[in-house]
C-alpha cells in the first residue's frame, strides 16, 4: 500500500514513515523539505499520484491564533481537494484531546477547523485525537517558568509517548476509514504539578512547582480533566517515568 504521510520530516512523521516502511508499505515522506508544500501546493498532485493512503502530521510554524488558523485551513483544503482528485481512499489525521473542551485557546480552535474539514470533505476519513506527547512536556514545563518558579494549571495531564501515537497511526492507516473520531491517552494521568517535577528531577534541575489556576496552557486555562482521554480511549502502555529514564537513543 502507498502512503503519504504529510509532515513525515518532524518528530512524529518520521516515526510514523520508518514503522510504515517496516510493515512492508510504500511509504513516502511529504514536506517542503521533500518537495511537497501543502500552504502552496507545491508538488503535492505529484506526491499523491498512486497513494492509497494520506496521513497528516503537519503542524504549525507559529502558534499565533490568526497564523495557526491559516495554516491548519489553508493547508487542509489544498491536500483534501489534491486527494479528492488523485482517488485516495484514506485521509488520516492527527489532532488533540480536549480541543474542543478548550475554545479558549487559538490553536485548538484551529485544530478543530482542520478536523471539520475533513470530516466534510470526500474523502474517506479517521481522525486520532492524542493527548499530549511525553517528548513535549519538558519544553511546555520551560514556557511556564518565570524568575525560577513554574506556575502550571490545576489540571491533569495523560501524556503519551509519540512512538505510540506513529504506531497507532500506522494500524489506522492500514485499517479501513473509520469516519468519525478515536481517542488516544498515555497510561496514566497525573497533576500537572506532578508531570513537570518529574520531567524536571529527570532533568537534575531543581525549580519550585506552583499550582496556579490562572496559568495557562496554549492560551487558555485548565479546570481539570480536560487533557484527559474518555472512557473509550486507546491507551499506550509507556510511563512518563520510564520514558524519562530510556536514553534518548533508544525512546
Amino acid at each position: 500500500m502507498r502512503i503519504v504521510v504529510v509532515g513525515g520530516s518532524g518528530l512524529l512523521g518520521s516515526r510514523l514513515v520508518m514503522r510504515l516502511a517496516g510493515e512492508g508499505h510504500d511509504a513516502v515522506a511529504a514536506s517542503p523539505s521533500t518537495g511537497v508544500d501543502t500552504l502552496t501546493g507545491r508538488g503535492v498532485a505529484d506526491v499523491l499520484a498512486g497513494t492509497d493512503v494520506v496521513v497528516d502530521v503537519t503542524n504549525s510554524p507559529s502558534f499565533a491564533d490568526d497564523a495557526v488558523l491559516d495554516f491548519f485551513t489553508r493547508s487542509g483544503r489544498t491536500l483534501l481537494a489534491a486527494e479528492e482528485a488523485a482517488g485516495v481512499r484514506h485521509h488520516v489525521a492527527v489532532s488533540i484531546v480536549g480541543t474542543d473542551r478548550l475554545p479558549g485557546s487559538g490553536y485548538l480552535r484551529a485544530k478543530v477547523a482542520q478536523e471539520e474539514l475533513v470530516a466534510a470533505s470526500g474523502v474517506p476519513w479517521t481522525v486520532l485525537r492524542a493527548t499530549q506527547f511525553h517528548e513535549f512536556v519538558a519544553s511546555i514545563v520551560a514556557s511556564l517558568t518565570e524568575d525560577g518558579v513554574v506556575r502550571v494549571p490545576d489540571a491533569r495531564l495523560q501524556t503519551v509517548a509519540a512512538d505510540e501515537v506513529a504506531a497507532t497511526l500506522a494500524r489506522l492507516a492500514a485499517d479501513d476509514p473509520r469516519h468519525g473520531r478515536i481517542e488516544l491517552g498515555g497510561p496514566e494521568a497525573t497533576s500537572f504539578a506532578e508531570a513537570a517535577r518529574r520531567s524536571l528531577a529527570a532533568q537534575g534541575t531543581e525549580r519550585e512547582v506552583v499550582t496556579d489556576p490562572s496559568a495557562r496552557y496554549f492560551g487558555t486555562p485548565l479546570t481539570g480533566d480536560e487533557l484527559v482521554a474518555g472512557a473509550d480511549a486507546l491507551h499506550g502502555t509507556v510511563r512518563f517515568d520510564e520514558w524519562l529514564h530510556t536514553p534518548a537513543g533508544v525512546r
